[in-house]
């Protein structure tokens, strides 16, 4: 078995490397006003017929629960399936409830139907950390938990 899980063996980009940096940006700069953390996945294909298992998967396999207040956040993407998801440790979720997530999953929907897929990811991070600050604000000696690089899937 190698270092790394299976789904980071294989990278395959659906965006420009300028397309790249603007997300990653967005996510350090989310995650600069609090202690929350923000991961992107994206893979071509959902290994089940409901991404948010597939979420809470991947969750799982990169251990995003191991965060010191339990506010990982994880936004999913099946590209060629069109599906999304939101999976939100539970510190964030509890302070959160449902609604929010289902109103992110709407406005993301919006935005790719208008092909504006790079502006709508950027845009559900910005809320996502918005939301992240309201309930952990960042405070002297919060670290970096996880990496702020997108994942992709096969």
């Amino acid at each position: 078995m190698g270092l790394f899980p299976p789904f980071l063996k294989k990278k395959k980009s659906f965006f420009s490397p300028e397309e790249e940096e603007s997300i990653v940006n967005a996510i350090r700069l989310a995650e600069k006003k609090t202690s929350g953390e923000i991961r992107l996945f994206i893979e071509t294909h959902c290994k089940f017929l409901d991404p948010i298992d597939r979420a809470k998967e991947l969750f799982l396999e990169l251990e995003m629960f191991k965060t010191k207040d339990r506010n990982g956040v994880l936004l999913y993407f099946a590209m060629k399936d069109k599906q999304v998801a939101i999976w939100g440790d539970e510190g964030i979720h509890q302070k959160l409830g449902q609604a929010f997530w289902n109103a992110e999953i709407n406005t993301i929907l919006t935005e790719f139907k208008k092909k504006h897929f790079v502006e709508g990811i950027c845009h559900m991070i910005q809320d996502v950390g918005n939301a992240l600050q309201s309930n952990f604000p960042f405070e002297k000696g919060d670290n970096n938990e996880l990496s702020d690089e997108i994942l992709f899937g096969k």
